[in-house]
């Protein structure tokens, strides 16, 4: 039975144990005076059966699923002759691979003999072996697991208790799985990181002003310079993102101010759903129209004014960037502003305010903690964009302040460096991670700042 089958009827049964459950709650019920005796409500007996019936075999086949490739892998190496046993270890991975290919119908990277197909075979067979077993098993521990909890089933059973607590053990561990996720991937990008900074120093990596991240691959090759100084790439991600940024706060903020205290319900259901369209459109639509109609109008507009404009620029990557983040700063300035007391309000327009004056000296300054948080947060996407400055502001790190020439960001490089067939032992590629700590440390700051912020401002006014 293959695992989706299995899967399905798993599910089935899950439901076919709450409805067991909810039917012998009714039926014990019906011997004490009916349900208003029993301690839960019979959804909550039917529930508690399907979990018991659902969780402990969704485990077993998940950890089975887990160790299944590696036990039978085991098995079938210690099958092979002892000269294919003694091979070294990639070696052995290559010859697994193959056999694990020749099962699945794929093209082998070697010629096929007896062995092999001989492997092939008993790993096939271990294959259907486990799969029958893990059926049964996950069948068995189902329905012992739906039996155990209907024979439990009488009126003082504290079912929906048990039903919250498993509930908040599967909120745990969902929790736990986001941490550790997130703390594996910090250790990742840092462990590469530290073996780059042992190859190039940590002060020329933040510190040079040039970078030209090409290493030489023999000992004769010329025009590999191996230059890491990450300043060009800093103050091109810091420059596109501030253009980005005056253009997205002033239009968002002060299109949720009017769609919040001037727009009519009509004209605000309608214009925040259109203007929300903007978040959904993919990132590389927006490089082609960043490349195709932003970046050619700037250049030309530029040289008709005698300005020596870039083909690719950090104004039309920025601009083209702050109208994607436009939908992002409007919806929550927009939730924010509306969150405001209306108390508030009506006791500026007691002491004889006008409309004006309440939004900038009464609902502003109420919300401005918020709003900073979604500004900071707007900020954090911005760096991250990566689409749109390939697109629209080139790959070459220039350090210049002139936003009409090309630049590069964070995101960029790492898509670059890591672009091919590399090897992950040479700087050229490690620069990637070093680079990509960087930016998690700064989008980090700016996430702690934002909820810093927010948490103040809920903390003020709720």
């Amino acid at each position: 039975m293959s695992p989706y089958s299995l899967m399905i009827l798993l599910l089935c049964l899950s439901s076919a144990a709450y409805y067991l459950g909810k039917k012998k709650a009714f039926a014990v019920s019906a011997d004490v005076g009916g349900a208003r005796q029993l301690h839960s409500r019979p959804t909550y007996y039917g529930a508690l059966a399907a979990r018991w019936c659902g969780i402990p075999a969704l485990i077993l086949f998940a950890g089975w699923l887990g160790l299944e490739d590696h036990i039978i892998t085991g098995m079938v190496v210690s099958e092979l002759p002892e000269t294919l046993q003694n091979l070294p270890a990639d070696r052995i991975n290559l010859l697994v691979n193959d056999i694990q290919n020749m099962v699945t119908g794929n093209i082998v990277s070697r010629e096929v003999d007896d062995v092999m197909r001989a492997a092939a075979d008993h790993y096939r067979h271990l294959q259907n072996i486990s799969s029958a077993a893990l059926a049964v098993l996950v069948l068995a521990v189902g329905i012992g697991g739906m039996l155990w909890v209907r024979s439990r089933i009488v009126p003082s059973l504290r079912a929906r208790n048990h039903v919250e607590r498993i509930i908040r053990y599967l909120l745990i561990f969902c929790s736990t799985i986001a941490i550790f996720t997130t703390i594996g991937i910090v250790l990742s990008v840092l462990y590469e990181a530290i073996r780059f900074f042992h190859a190039v120093p940590v002060t020329e990596f933040l510190f040079g002003l040039k970078w030209s991240p090409q290493m030489a691959i023999r000992a004769d090759q010329v025009g590999s310079s191996g230059a890491f100084g990450a300043i060009p790439v800093f103050a091109g991600t810091a420059m596109i993102s501030a253009i980005a940024m005056l253009v997205a706060v002033p239009i968002g903020l002060m299109s949720a101010i009017y769609m919040s205290e001037y727009a009519d319900r009509r004209f605000r259901d309608a214009a925040k759903p259109l203007m929300e369209i903007l978040a959904g459109i993919p990132t590389v639509v927006y490089g082609f129209f960043a490349a195709l109609i932003v970046a050619p109008f700037i250049r030309d507009a530029g040289t008709t004014i005698g300005l020596d404009v870039s083909s690719e620029s950090a104004l039309a990557a920025g601009l083209v960037m702050g109208i994607m983040i436009i939908p992002f700063v409007s919806s929550l300035s927009d939730d924010i502003i509306n969150a405001v007391p209306q108390a508030l309000r009506d006791g500026a327009y007691g002491l004889g305010a006008t409309q004006s004056e309440t939004i900038k000296q009464v609902v502003l300054p109420a919300a401005l903690p918020g709003i900073v948080g979604g500004v900071l947060l707007a900020i954090s996407r911005a760096i991250g964009e990566t689409m749109i400055v390939v697109m629209a502001a080139g790959l070459a790190a220039n350090l210049t302040a002139n936003p009409l020439a090309t630049m590069t960001t964070v995101t960029v490089q790492i898509v670059t460096l890591l672009v091919g067939d590399q090897e992950f032992d040479s700087p050229k590629t490690l620069a990637a991670f070093a680079l990509g700590l960087v930016l998690f440390i700064v989008t980090l700051l700016l996430n702690v700042i934002a909820l810093h912020v927010v948490r103040k401002y809920r903390e003020q006014y709720e």
